[in-house]
């Protein structure tokens, strides 16, 4: 099974993104074949109440008239079988309270609250309507390739500390990962390449290449309308970060993309705004290479099925991440650093207990994080890592306790 796990993870497609007063459906499961609204009537309906001028309207009703009747798209499964949810639950929650699952008073939550105060949300509904707010994700998932002139972050400023973390966890964790390629995810560069944006929706919704070259065409245009929205650099285009591999995946079902980590510039501004971004993008990136950990030692595989399955892999993510950052030989942080980036992060939104890609409640994810830095401070000698499989062992002799209900 293809697996893009994340903190941070991609959106299902046809999420309805409505103003602040009007409440719209739960995003669909990944799982599912989801079609989009159909654009013809999409747009039509956008420009009923779009604050656009008349040449642009024009412009608009000449892109209808190019658009086969009845367009709807239905994202090709194998790349979003296996999305999940938990950051854009907090990025769906800032746009439409009524789909957020959890406590929407976080500092995580507040900020993007306050980032959307100047947003044209009739624009930014029409935009995710047609799928825009997912194509950074999908454009670097498929074509996002590394660099060393990569940089992390809208002004480059998490650039060095990334790509030195991203070395000291290749060289931490007994797992061949020089394979594993970090690539950054900007908003308003894909945006600003229409062949790329064309390439993707040709890949991700199998259309024809006129039809992609005309949503690239529209999702310019929408961009430009709201100069709020920095044309696609705009944190909630890129409030993701995911670890993808197809390392167990059958040879005739691979899709020929290499083993990666992908960082969205929204999570960094995010973690910048909210006084964690000393430390909690490294936290970040250790989480996400716990999962490379987990493909190369094949630890996906548990008895456990849905949102267990699921819960069981993250928390085993997080613990692998807050291992790293605690021991003498990953990043020798407090643990009271650590566990304060663990409170922030994990407190998105994720308390769809019955949804298959939930990762695990705030507390539950404290208690991973708390459990494996108290276990990289009792490493005897110091220097001593732990293999992998060894700290998997432990892990699951401890995970009973780590999900034990905790309500009062």
């Amino acid at each position: 099974m293809h697996k893009l796990v994340s903190v941070a993870a991609a959106a299902a497609f046809a999420v309805c993104v409505a103003a602040p007063a009007i409440a719209s459906a739960p995003p669909a499961p990944a799982s599912t074949s989801v079609a989009t609204t159909d654009l013809r009537s999409s747009l039509q309906s956008y420009l009923q109440t779009a604050k656009l001028s008349a040449a642009d309207k024009a412009t608009v009703q000449a892109l209808i008239a190019k658009l086969p009747a009845g367009l709807r798209l239905t994202p090709k499964s194998s790349l979003t079988k296996a999305v999940s949810h938990e950051w854009t639950a907090a990025r769906n929650g800032a746009i439409d309270p009524s789909q957020y699952d959890c406590d929407p008073n976080t500092p995580v939550s507040r900020w993007l609250d306050s980032r959307l105060a100047t947003v044209d949300m009739t624009n930014l509904r029409m935009l995710n309507n047609l799928g825009a707010l997912d194509i950074p994700t999908y454009a670097n998932l498929i074509f996002g390739q590394q660099t060393k002139k990569a940089s992390f972050g809208v002004t480059g400023a998490h650039t060095n500390e990334l790509t030195r973390t991203m070395r000291d966890l290749q060289g931490f964790w007994d797992i061949k990962s020089d394979d594993i390629a970090l690539i950054p995810m900007h908003g308003a560069a894909v945006f600003q390449d229409r062949k790329l944006v064309s390439q993707t929706m040709q890949l991700l919704y199998e259309v024809p290449a006129a039809t992609g070259d005309l949503y690239a065409e529209v999702f310019s245009m929408l961009l430009a309308a709201d100069p709020a929205l920095r044309g696609g650099d705009h944190p909630i285009f890129t409030f993701n970060a995911f670890a993808f591999s197809e390392e167990d995946e059958a040879p005739a079902d691979r899709l020929g993309i290499s083993d990666r980590i992908i960082m969205g510039d929204g999570v960094l501004e995010g973690m910048d705004a909210i006084g964690l971004g000393r430390t909690a993008p490294r936290s970040i990136l250790a989480h996400e290479f716990g999962h490379h950990v987990q493909y190369e030692k094949g630890l996906f595989n548990s008895p456990l099925t849905g949102a267990e399955a699921t819960r069981r892999t993250e928390l085993m993510a997080d613990g692998f991440g807050a291992y790293f950052m605690t021991h003498k030989k990953g990043q020798a942080l407090n643990k009271h650093l650590v566990l304060q980036d663990a409170a922030a992060f994990y407190n998105v939104g994720d308390c769809a207990f019955d949804n298959d890609g939930h990762h695990g409640t705030p507390n539950q994810r404290l208690r991973a994080a708390q459990w494996a830095g108290d276990l990289a401070l009792a490493s005897k000698p110091a220097s001593s890592i732990l293999p992998a499989m060894s700290f998997d062992a432990l892990f699951e002799a401890k995970l009973p306790q780590l999900v034990a209900p905790d309500a009062k």
